[in-house]
């Protein structure tokens, strides 16, 4: 047994740390949630078309025929088993307080993956590649993960994201039909995306061990060479990775991340860390946090205001280019056409040094803000973004 009370087998790796984990009776997703899950979700529901298409799917989408698919050519999770699994699931069942334990499958794909699905009840699916890959307390965390997702209710969205995604590959040679199923892919991507950070709150709630979620981010983006890896570098990538480059590569990373379903590896470690050192997480911890009785009483304004509030936070405090033009022009900064150019050529850089206030009231050549009292530049960051910000 190692000195924090791990044990561990002759690889190293951890197996079921003997220790009391919290539980968190009648919790609410919203302890948890993302505010970006929400507010997402939000404009997703107000997305014109959206509910016809929801209740149409709902009633069209073959979920037996998806159970059964998984019942025939999957293996079930149970005591007999990998009984490893079934004995997780429980406990994660138990610690998030879900009254009912929702079956869960092992499907042989080499690919490491898990996916909770289910318009009727949650299904959880997990591939033997990510069986493979991660040792028993970065495992902990993924089921977490899959359980927060049933508890939020997002097996739903995921289940019709699924299919309309492969809907609009069947139909791309209609032109019309396929953008209009497409707006919608689209807009359950991006609430897709912020859903995976909330459920790796939920992993966290459940595992209780940060150092395991971490790692297990780091193997799924890098393999299983742990001894290869450094979890401070990992999330300093995500520093580099937001603060990097110029308005170009803003571009780009909207673009590289539109057909995705999950955020990028290192910004959920980022957001991950974050979230853990935050006082609403040991708030949580020490047992305050809102309970599911209380969720009919919510206010919708008010969630809508909150996840506002966070976008507005984040896009003031973010060092990548395009957000800081946008907060630029949100307060109103003068010489966005001078700003503009110079991020395709280096917006992240700052002015130069013998920057002058143009004469007669015209824009100098370097597009400097020096006329009206303003640095054309924030400068270069003294001290790196904090992590996920």
């Amino acid at each position: 047994m190692s000195d924090d009370g791990h044990e561990q087998n002759g690889s190293g790796h951890e197996h079921v740390p003997s220790r009391q984990r919290r539980r968190f009776p009648g919790i609410s997703s919203r302890a948890y949630e993302h505010p970006a899950d929400r507010s997402a979700l939000v404009a997703l529901r107000k997305l014109s078309g959206f509910d016809t298409v929801f209740k149409a799917l709902s009633a069209l989408l073959p979920e037996r025929s998806l159970r059964l698919l998984f019942l025939s050519d999957s293996v079930r999770v149970s005591d007999q088993q990998f009984a490893h699994l079934n004995d997780m699931l429980r406990d994660a069942c138990h610690i998030l307080d879900l009254e009912k334990v929702p079956p869960m499958y092992v499907t042989q794909d080499p690919q490491p993956n898990a996916m909770c699905i289910g318009l009727d009840e949650p299904i959880i699916v997990v591939t033997t590649g990510l069986v493979e890959l991660l040792d028993e307390e970065e495992m902990r965390a993924v089921v977490g993960h899959e359980v927060g997702h049933a508890l939020s209710g997002h097996a739903v969205y995921r289940t019709i994201l699924l299919f309309l995604t492969t809907l609009a590959i069947r139909v791309a040679w209609i032109p019309l039909g396929n953008l209009a199923i497409m707006a919608i892919v689209t807009a359950l991507r991006e609430w897709f995306r912020k859903s995976e950070l909330s459920a790796d709150r939920a992993g966290l709630l459940v595992g209780q061990d940060v150092k395991a979620s971490m790692r297990g981010l780091m193997k799924i983006a890098g393999g299983n060479h742990l001894h290869e890896m450094n979890v401070d570098a990992f999330l300093k990538q995500a520093e580099e990775y937001e603060a990097g480059g110029d308005l170009r590569d803003s571009v780009l990373k909207i673009l590289n991340m539109l057909p995705r379903t999950h955020p990028f590896t290192t910004v959920r470690a980022a957001e991950l860390k974050k979230w853990a050192e935050s006082r609403d997480h040991q708030r949580i911890m020490d047992g305050h946090y809102p309970r599911r009785g209380e969720d009919k009483d919510t206010s919708v304004t008010d969630s809508f205001r909150e996840s506002a509030s966070h976008y507005a936070t984040s896009v003031k405090s973010s060092k990548d280019p395009l957000m800081k033009l946008v907060s630029d022009i949100a307060g109103g900064a003068g010489d966005l056409g001078g700003r503009v150019r110079r991020g395709f050529g280096g917006f992240a850089s700052s002015a130069p040094a013998d920057d002058r206030p143009p004469r007669n009231g015209s824009d100098s050549a370097n597009g400097s803000d020096s006329a009206n009292g303003s640095s054309d530049s924030d400068g270069p960051a003294d001290t790196p973004p904090r992590a996920g910000g």
